[in-house]
């Protein structure tokens, strides 16, 4: 009864089956954890989603940024259209089987037993733990509510840029939103920096990636993420990233989730979807 936690798939789904292949993986005993954007730029997102979706409590899933654009155009916003492919899913058949399970899927996974919290980008410094499944139960509250589509409308923007308690609304939940799914850089007191993707090394001085802000509330809690391919595999600051860039020609990644032995990544390396900018 084995759970092992996947990076960014982004609609590589040969990639995806190949490395379950690699894990040995048995759907009637072992457990998947993915940590987000299943969808978008590869070549089977459609795919992806049923093999997950059927994967019913074998697989736990938190929402990624490419998730929720998958969600937003479904839900009239034309936002980066022109930037996605997934014009599939929101042709096929079973799209609202499928965007009905995805809105309902979580932004926070915690596993207490097993002592790790799954998530997709990266929490603010001011946060702990509680604070953190707190706000991401307001934005899947909404997701799951009647006026789900407006928020999909208004959730786009990089304000408010940090963290408070007063903090209402729309920018709440946006602020809730691009930390849990876009962040990668803040500094020191918490500012969000959602335009910087630099390479760590060439960020900005006054720049630091969300794990590594001295004093982070949550630096006692063991993170498991994705989102960041430049990155590629960190396993430092009680966190361990996962997103090694498969749509980008690197490998997707895969760790065994276990409470008291260390995590060793095993890779697949990827053909790539894209050529990566730069």
């Amino acid at each position: 009864m084995a759970t092992y936690a996947i990076g960014d798939i982004q609609g590589c789904y040969e990639e995806l089956r190949r490395l379950l292949d690699r894990l040995a993986f048995d759907p009637g005993k072992d457990t998947l954890w993915f940590v987000g954007d299943l969808v978008n730029r590869g070549p089977s997102s459609i795919q992806v989603l049923r093999f997950v979706r059927s994967l019913d409590n074998r697989a736990v899933v938190v929402l990624g940024n490419h998730d929720l654009h998958l969600l937003a155009l479904a839900a009239g916003n034309p936002h980066n259209a022109s930037k996605s492919n997934l014009h599939e899913v929101l042709a096929a058949p079973d799209r609202d089987d499928l965007l009905h399970w995805l809105r309902h899927r979580p932004l926070l996974h915690y596993d207490p037993q097993k002592g790790f919290a799954l998530i997709h980008a990266g929490v603010p410094p001011q946060w702990d733990l509680l604070q953190a499944l707190n706000c991401a139960g307001e934005v899947e509250q909404m997701l799951r509510g009647p006026d789900y589509r407006g928020f999909l409308h208004d959730m786009y923007g990089n304000e408010p840029a940090r963290w408070s308690d007063s903090l209402a609304g729309m920018d709440r939940l946006r602020f809730i939103t691009n930390c849990l799914t876009r962040l990668r850089y803040c500094d020191a007191d918490g500012n969000l920096a959602l335009k910087e993707k630099s390479i760590p090394g060439s960020h900005p001085e006054q720049l630091m990636p969300w794990f590594a802000v001295p004093g982070r509330a949550t630096r006692n809690v063991r993170f498991i993420f994705g989102h960041w391919s430049t990155l590629g595999y960190v396993s430092a600051h009680n966190v361990w990233g996962l997103d090694t860039g498969c749509i980008w020609g690197g490998s997707l990644t895969a760790v065994r989730v276990r409470k008291s032995k260390p995590l060793k990544p095993l890779s697949l390396d990827c053909a790539g979807a894209f050529q990566r900018p730069g």
